[in-house]
């Protein structure tokens, strides 16, 4: 009988812990929306995370997870937090502190990492302070629930140890309750402090005194399952370090442009509003895009060419890369010759007709055909800095990845779906090709290893942006392999050699099986 209450004791307090943890994590969370959104626990340990991952660990979170990759990191954070925590609730029952030692280490680590993200502030430690002293709290009060006096004397049908796990699990119980209410409160919390999206909603963009022209009438294939030619807002990817979306108000926003310039420019939201604005169709893609995948889109964008802000500044004649920096302290290195060269880089305000959606880089974030989005596409985008390749580094430069990130040849199919079964038949072959700032010449495609046939392409919207392709295709019965490759406009075939995103973008043929019935 000794051991069946010590295995169930055993049990409660792995329970007390998970408990205790809810509740300071709840308390703790509710402390920093109310008080200090950006040292939110959850998303400062999170951040640091993202920051010390090294880049095989990017990609193969992006690769499982796709674009939910920060909400699996989240759920990731939660399982090692809830293992800790029932460790902590054993070690505290068998020992005194023990645990209580355990969690407050973890709320050390993350006061510690709060305090060293950027843009911390004095008092950035506090919210993991209070999550790892209410855990404590939490836990050494339903620890001591398992050590009750009247146990000693508890009659052999075990009624006394019953009224004792009645009690322990209200206790219990509540705590957990608690922790996962203050856990909603926050998030509502977080809610009501996002008037942003109230601002960027009753914002009305300025007129582009350069329009660009409308979508050509040939653009889009009416293939179905094929992916539009204009991305919708709400489907574009979105890849960034950002665990918790910056919450940046146009009015507080400003651009400063310094380095190896003639004189140094800070730019304000109102003054970015007068300048002539440009309109531009471009497409841009990640870094981490293996062949065939998803994580690029095509926009409408609105906003001031970089070139003209660079010249106003005046660039020193040895200068080589411009340092974007990003109000969350992400960097990107881009090419002085891509900001310069009359390429349509634009400092955006606008995506689609609208102002920039709040994950999208909102109020203000970089555009620049031809690079991936690593080295261009600073999103709520601060400084500029003006330097040299050999004297300033990158956020992914620095983690093995190259410095200049020019978009490579690609094509995909998306009709039909990899694995899909499909009706024998007349049917059609149809997907996208991109080599933004060089353009798609022609689309080949081939079936089971035969000849290359060539597809038909839709009317590119320009040199920056993908564009659609088709083949028409008599499928017969059995498995077949189909293949793709795409012809550039300077003459370039698309590469057969494979090569993974890392570090410089991934290469080769998209393959896929399909069987038809």
């Amino acid at each position: 009988m000794t051991q069946g209450i010590a295995r169930r004791d055993g049990y409660r307090a792995a329970a007390a812990g998970l408990a205790a943890a809810a509740f300071g994590a709840g308390l703790g969370e509710l402390s920093a929306a109310l008080f200090l959104p950006a040292a939110s626990p959850f998303a400062v340990v999170g951040g640091a995370l993202i920051d010390l991952a090294p880049s095989w660990a990017k990609d193969l979170a992006i690769a499982l997870f796709d674009t939910f990759d920060k909400a699996a990191l989240l759920i990731g954070i939660a399982v090692v937090l809830a293992v800790i925590a029932a460790t902590a609730g054993v070690l505290e029952r068998r020992r005194a502190g023990a645990g209580a030692v355990i969690v407050g280490a973890i709320g050390v680590v993350g006061a510690a990492i709060a305090m060293t993200r950027t843009g911390a502030g004095a008092f950035s430690w506090a919210p993991s302070a209070v999550a790892a002293a209410a855990a404590i709290v939490a836990l050494r009060m339903l620890i001591r629930r398992l050590r009750p006096e009247s146990r000693l004397a508890a009659p052999a049908n075990g009624t006394a140890d019953e009224i004792d796990r009645r009690r322990f699990l209200i206790w219990t119980g509540a705590a957990a309750v608690v922790g996962v209410v203050a856990l909603v409160a926050a998030n509502v919390a977080h809610g009501a402090s996002r008037s942003i999206e109230a601002v960027r909603k009753a914002l009305r963009l300025p007129v582009a005194q350069s329009p660009a022209a409308p979508i050509p009438a040939g653009a889009e294939l009416d293939v179905p399952g094929l992916a539009p030619v204009v991305t919708p807002n709400h489907d574009f990817y979105r890849i960034d370090t950002a665990l918790v979306v910056p919450q940046v108000h146009p009015a507080d926003w400003s651009l400063r442009i310094h380095g190896m310039v003639d004189r140094e420019l800070v730019i304000t939201w109102d003054e970015l509003l007068a300048l002539p604005m440009q309109e531009t169709d471009v497409t841009l893609a990640c870094v981490s895009n293996d062949v065939g995948g998803s994580l690029i889109g095509n926009a409408r964008w609105l906003g001031h060419p970089i070139r003209e802000l660079l010249a106003r500044a005046g660039v020193a004649d040895d200068a080589d890369m411009v340092l974007s920096t990003s109000v969350d302290g992400f960097t990107a290195s881009t090419p002085l010759e891509a900001l310069t060269d009359g390429r349509d880089a634009l400092l955006a305000i606008g995506m689609n007709g609208e102002p920039l959606p709040v994950v999208h880089g909102f109020p203000v974030r970089m555009v620049v055909p031809g690079l991936y989005g690593y080295v261009s596409a600073t999103k709520w985008v601060t400084q500029l800095e003006v330097t040299r390749f050999d004297r300033a580094d990158a956020y992914w430069t620095t983690r093995g990845w190259s410095a200049r990130g020019p978009i490579k040849l690609q094509s995909r199919i998306d009709v039909p779906r990899e694995g899909r079964r499909i009706d024998r038949g007349d049917t059609v072959i149809a997907g996208m090709a991109w080599q933004q700032h060089v353009g798609v010449d022609g689309v080949e495609v081939r079936i089971d290893g035969g000849p290359w046939r060539p597809a038909t392409l839709a009317t590119a919207i320009s040199d920056d942006t993908w564009v659609q392709w088709s083949v028409p295709w008599t499928a017969e019965i059995g498995s077949h392999e189909i293949e793709c490759r795409a012809v550039s406009s300077k003459g370039e075939t698309q590469t057969q050699d494979r090569a993974a995103p890392a570090p410089d973008g991934a290469q080769g043929w998209h393959r896929i099986s399909v069987s038809v019935a």
